[in-house]
Order: structure tokens, then sequence, then C-alpha cells
């Protein structure tokens, strides 16, 4: 099987693209190196370039006519930067990936799995979702995902596409063997933000204290990312046993900042302080998942633990000067 990657020069697509790679799956890397890394693509099959731009699409399919699907993960993801910039997160999110399901169309690409994401939940009170609780995207960024499954049920309904959508909680982690990891040197998420603070030995500032949460910090569902990328494996292998719609990837339980920050100081070899501060623009409490669909359609379940997650992520932190240097590294997450 060969299958294209969008943004697969990513921390997320890069990783699926190495658990294809494990599994036998060959991908071809398409990414505009906005956010990407080269380094990311070494060994690989890669084209630099815009997912909406046609004649490359048709280049693509033309040099690897065994394409039979689509992982399509480019997207800009930071949610602040949404707040502060909606135009252009609807322009890359959901433009550019209507003009991309069109020149799949007419490449005869049939198959497409999109990323999106939890945070177009409104949770319940007990902050756990499943597939089919209502949608209340609270950011530009959450609704353009929102916005790209609407638009993609419609197109599929009436064209031959089919798109299955995969609802990412919040990814943590690196790949295990160390290929490939966060791409930012300063991402903008809580985990991002810890391991900013024990690099530096200052304190981490908790955004946002007053949520209704047990705590009163807001909380997530941390799944591993390379759980994540084993999920994108399983959906390619059992695409057309599945309907389309929407299934949600996360570990099923809830974790709020502080306890992050708790799981944070039993696994690193010093602990990190923490200090309140008002919540970020967009943020939201938060939600967890229910995973019963993945389990039952996919024969998945999460299988790294939060720690393994952090514990990753700080050993992907110390490699990464060496692995990715750059002198004018983007803050963003």
């Amino acid at each position: 099987m060969r299958v294209l990657i969008t943004g697969g020069a990513g921390y997320i697509g890069s990783t699926i693209a190495s658990a294809c790679l494990d599994a036998g799956i060959d991908p071809v890397i398409l990414d505009s190196l906005v956010r990407g890394r080269r380094e990311f693509t070494e060994g690989r099959v890669f084209y630099e370039g815009d997912i909406s731009d046609g004649p490359l699409i048709d280049k693509i399919f033309a040099e690897h006519p065994d394409i039979s699907a689509v992982v399509h993960c480019a997207a800009l993801i930071v949610v602040p930067d949404s707040v502060s910039d909606p135009i252009g997160y609807y322009r890359a999110n959901v433009a550019k990936s209507l003009d991309l399901v069109e020149h799949l169309i007419r490449n005869g690409c049939t198959r497409m799995i999109f990323s999106s994401s939890a945070s177009i939940y409104q949770a319940g009170d007990d902050h756990t979702v499943t597939e089919e609780s209502p949608l209340a995207p609270q950011s530009p960024y959450a609704r353009t995902k929102a916005v790209c499954e609407g638009m993609f049920a419609d197109i599929a309904a009436s064209r031959p596409i089919k798109i299955l959508s995969l609802r990412y909680f919040n990814p943590v982690g690196a790949d295990p063997r160390m290929r490939t990891g966060l791409q930012l040197r300063r991402p903008s998420h809580a985990l991002g933000k810890m391991i900013e603070a024990y690099e530096k030995g200052v304190p981490f500032q908790i955004t946002g204290t007053r949520y209704p949460t047990r705590d009163g910090t807001g909380i997530r569902d941390y799944i591993h990312v390379w759980d994540l990328a084993e999920a994108h494996v399983a959906a390619l292998r059992r695409f057309d046993s599945l309907e389309t719609g929407a299934i949600n990837l996360g570990t099923g339980a809830g974790t709020t900042v502080r306890e992050l920050v708790e799981a944070f100081n039993r696994v690193a070899d010093r602990p990190i302080e923490t200090v309140d501060a008002p919540a970020r623009p967009g943020d939201v409490a938060g939600a967890y998942t229910r995973s019963d669909r993945a389990r039952e359609l996919l024969g998945w379940q999460a299988r790294y633990s939060l720690e393994d997650g952090i514990r990753h992520s700080l050993q992907w932190a110390a490699l990464r000067p060496t692995r990715l240097p750059d002198p004018a590294e983007a803050v963003a997450g």
C-alpha cells in the first residue's frame, strides 16, 4: 500500500509516516515546509509544495499511480494565532483543503483520512465527549476543523470519494525511536511550556485557574503521538470496511493541568514550580473522550501512558538542537 501524507514533515504527519513505514506502508510526503521540517523527510519520497497546487498534485499521482489513500494532516493549529489571524486560518485550513479534495477527485483518489480535532466538541458537565456529542467550536482554529468536516461530508455525498475524520485529542511525546518529535523549539501547548520552564529553571505558568474542573485548571486527554500514528495505520488497513463519519482518538482519561505538572515532576530529574496566570485567548476548559468507537471499529486503543509521553518529550527536547539545527526558530506550537 502507498499513501500520500499532506503535512508529512510536521510533528504528527512525520510520526504517521514512520508508523506507516514500520507497518510496510509506503508514505509519499507533501509539505510546504511552512511549519514542517525537511529533516523529517530524509529517506522518504518527498514533494515540497502546497496542497492547493493542482499541477503538483497531478504530478504526484502521475509519478505514483498506486497511491490508494490520502492522510490529510496539513493545517495551521495554534489556537491564539487563529484568534489574531482568522483569515489566514480559514484560507490555509478550509479553502486549501477544498482545493485538495478537488485535485484528489480529479486524480481518481477515493479514500481520505482527515486530521480533525476534539476542540470542535461541546463537552458535557463531566467533560467527557463521544462522537455523538454536540459540536460547539470555541476558536477560529476549531471552527476551521468543524467547517472542513461538514464540507467533506457534503462532497462525499455527491462525489466518488470517502472521507473519514479522526478527531485528535492532545498529542504528546515523540516517536519512541526518536526519529521525529515536535519540530518547534518553543511549542505553545502545556507540556511544551513545561519543558521550556524546566530548561530555563523558571516557574511554569498555569494559564487559566477558574474553569469548572476538579481543580480549576483546564482538562485534556493527552494521547501519545505514536498511539495516534498507529491508529492511522489501523484506519488505513480497515478503511473500506468503515462507515464515513468520525472516530475519536484519545486515551479515555482526563488530566488537568495541575495533574500534568504532578506527572511531569514524577518523570523529570528535577521538579518545576508553578504560578497561576490568566487564560489565553481561545482556550477552553477542555474535554476527554470515551474511546469505544475506536476500539470497536479500528481494533485500537492507546498503549502508552502519560508518563511515557512526558519521558519521550523530554528525550526529544534534549536531542532536538542537534537533530533540527535552526538559527531562527519560530515561536509557535
